[in-house]
């Protein structure tokens, strides 16, 4: 079912309408924020013990590849934040390819990149190629298969391929961001996506030292991206009520900030991005679910009943411990009893998956500012003051791979969406 769309924030207003459309929303469909919860999580082991080693480094943005310039950096990393999806593929993509969801979009990018060095048909990350890549293509270097196997009507033992299933969905949203995307660069005339980012953010420098605030820029960048192309333009109408997540564009703008902010001095006019809300997709929220943070218990029975027993004693409690020790082989404990069955949580609908989103941007913003009042207090450890939601955000992805009882607790499932 396709959502009705919302009209466009105001200008200079889409950062505030993530967070304000989110809070409506939550308080709308009465999903309940755990103030007790927060506080477990942040004083405990599982949090404390782990934030500085994942939080910083654990991005997935450190790119193994040959740039002949920033600009091809930057296109790269571009195409890798519009083509941020496949959540609820994770299934389908571990059985066929090894790889999760991200790992296999990353894996897609770079076999782009380095086919566009010695490939008949040109640079296919420029606009052009962008344009006019295929299925097969997209499937080659994606690894997977557009055919799915069923069993002859008549004949007994014979299977038969037709086109579909999981592969091929996910191929048709790759393929509509790419070739969608690339028309309208065409038609402005860039020779990239780099470039109308590299011009986005000289737009945000500007906006920044016209209004004196350094957090303008990366909310003139955000509505850039997201006015001009519509696979950034995540959004939706719940019951009258609009939201505003915006995933891939945050996470684009953070990308920025982790590739080029350090260099001295920066190819590109770098946007403040300690401030930008939750980048929020499947996994935010069913951490934050099975953490207790986010409880859907005082919400409607269709939002209640869609992770049963989540977030309560006594697996709460080992969810907050600190992780298994480590084998004398480097594998932990539980890592050395077995590798675990990645499983698809609830099959979700547009609405409930905004729902949960706007949820998990909410609850990230009351954990940061917990955070912070406990460190201010002397609560917890002094560096709870410091805490910031993109690190935030990058931890909960993080530790959702970091332990084995993380990485086996089930995610909700959303299927042929263009925006995570």
């Amino acid at each position: 079912m396709t959502l009705p769309t919302p009209p466009f924030p105001p200008s200079g207003r889409f950062i505030r309408y993530i967070r304000e459309s989110s809070r409506v929303l939550v308080q709308a469909e009465a999903v309940t924020i755990s103030d007790i919860n927060i506080e477990r999580l942040l004083l405990s082991p599982a949090f404390t013990e782990t934030y500085h080693r994942i939080s910083a480094t654990s991005h997935g943005l450190a790119l193994p590849l040959n740039f002949p310039s920033p600009l091809s950096e930057l296109n790269l990393l571009s195409i890798l934040a519009l083509l941020n999806i496949a959540s609820g593929y994770r299934v389908p993509l571990h059985r066929e390819t090894g790889r999760g969801a991200w790992d296999s979009i990353r894996a897609f990018i770079y076999g782009l990149y380095l086919t566009s060095a010695t490939d008949e048909e040109g640079d296919l990350l420029s606009a052009k190629g962008m344009q006019t890549l295929g299925d097969a293509k997209i499937a080659e270097l994606l690894g997977v298969s557009l055919h799915t196997e069923r069993q002859h009507e008549t004949i007994q033992g014979l299977t038969v391929g037709q086109i579909g299933g999981p592969g091929w969905e996910l191929v048709q949203l790759l393929k509509t961001l790419l070739n969608e995307t690339g028309k309208i660069l065409v038609n402005g005339g860039y020779p990239n996506l780099g470039s109308f980012v590299a011009e986005a953010m000289k737009e945000g420098d500007r906006a920044a030292r016209e209004k004196g605030d350094p957090t303008a820029a990366a909310d003139a960048v955000l509505e850039r991206l997201v006015r001009a192309i519509p696979g950034f333009q995540d959004m939706g109408m719940i019951n009258d009520q609009p939201i505003y997540c915006f995933k891939k564009a945050l996470f684009l703008i953070n990308g920025v900030a982790i590739r080029f902010g350090a260099k001295d001095p920066s190819p590109f006019p770098v946007p403040q991005t300690s401030h930008l809300p939750a980048f929020a997709d499947g996994v935010l929220p069913s951490i934050l679910i099975h953490l207790g943070v986010i409880d859907l218990s005082t919400a409607s029975p269709a939002l209640a009943g869609l992770f049963p027993g989540a977030g309560a004693d006594p697996a709460l409690s080992a969810l907050f411990a600190a992780a298994a020790a480590a084998s004398p082989s480097g594998a932990s404990s539980s890592d050395a009893a077995a590798v675990p069955i990645v499983v698809d949580g609830p099959a979700l609908t547009p609405a409930q998956s905004y729902v949960l989103r706007a949820a998990a941007i909410e609850a990230c913003e009351r954990i940061v500012a917990r955070a912070h009042a406990m460190g201010e207090a002397g609560r917890g450890a002094p560096w709870l003051r410091d805490v910031t939601l993109p690190a935030l955000d990058n931890w909960l992805r993080a530790v959702a791979k970091d332990r084995a009882d993380y990485r086996a607790l089930p995610r909700f499932v959303l299927r042929n969406t263009p925006f995570f």
